[in-house]
């Protein structure tokens, strides 16, 4: 509020004849009130601001009801191994990992080639149930709501691909964004079963390798 101060002047004196000489005002602005409407404000902003909540992700592991122990071990014929190093790169192999005198079936592709791999490996496991591939996807979805409904807990696993296992090994190289991708990629090709573990050394030695051969640093 603005207080005005009337205490200068000389009381409406009269100098000379017939003269009056006015009264001086001098005012004074009180920030006081301004001060107590910022607190409010604050206090305000304070109480009503929405927290930014964290964020998870959420995870399909392989899973057995039927036998507890097997439950992190997927059949060879389904499993896709997926490997993340440095540079963004991607490194594969489908079944078990095999180095012999021959060669070995570890390769090496990008983030734009690995969706492609996915598909491709995920359809050839519900070819082995179905011939027509072109309605595939649908009859998945009819026989989870159909295990749903008869109160199967592994109703997610009740398609065509329940087989269909992806592992995935980052190396130490590796950076967090690449991860998240990769699961991105999980969640867009419908992956239903993936698993996260622990890159062994003889697969770290390959990607080794194979980054030394191609000058990637």
């Amino acid at each position: 509020m603005a207080s005005i101060d009337t205490g200068g002047g000389d009381g409406g004196h009269k100098k000379g004849p017939g003269v009056k000489k006015a009264k001086k005002l001098s005012t004074r602005v009180d920030m006081t009130p301004m001060v107590d409407l910022g607190f409010l404000l604050i206090t305000f902003f304070i109480f009503t601001a929405t927290m930014s909540t964290p964020k998870a992700m959420n995870l399909l592991m392989p899973k057995d009801v039927n036998d507890p122990k097997n439950q992190n071990e997927a059949k060879e014929s389904g499993a896709l191994t997926i490997m993340l190093g440095k540079g963004n790169q991607v490194y594969y192999y489908f079944g078990q990992l095999k180095v012999d005198a021959t060669g070995n079936n570890f390769q090496q592709t990008t983030f734009k080639g690995i969706r492609q791999i996915i598909i491709d490996k995920r359809k050839e496991v519900m070819g082995r149930h179905v011939h027509d591939l072109s309605d595939a996807d649908s009859r998945c979805k009819d026989m989870q709501e159909l295990a749903k409904k008869k109160g199967d807990p592994d109703w997610q696993n009740a398609c065509l691909d329940k087989d269909f296992v992806v592992i995935i090994k980052p190396d130490p190289d590796s950076n967090y964004k690449n991860m998240v991708d990769i699961l991105d990629e999980m969640t867009i090709n419908q992956v239903k079963t993936y698993a996260i573990v622990k890159i062994l050394d003889q697969e770290y030695e390959l990607i080794k390798t194979t980054e030394e051969r191609n000058g990637i640093k």
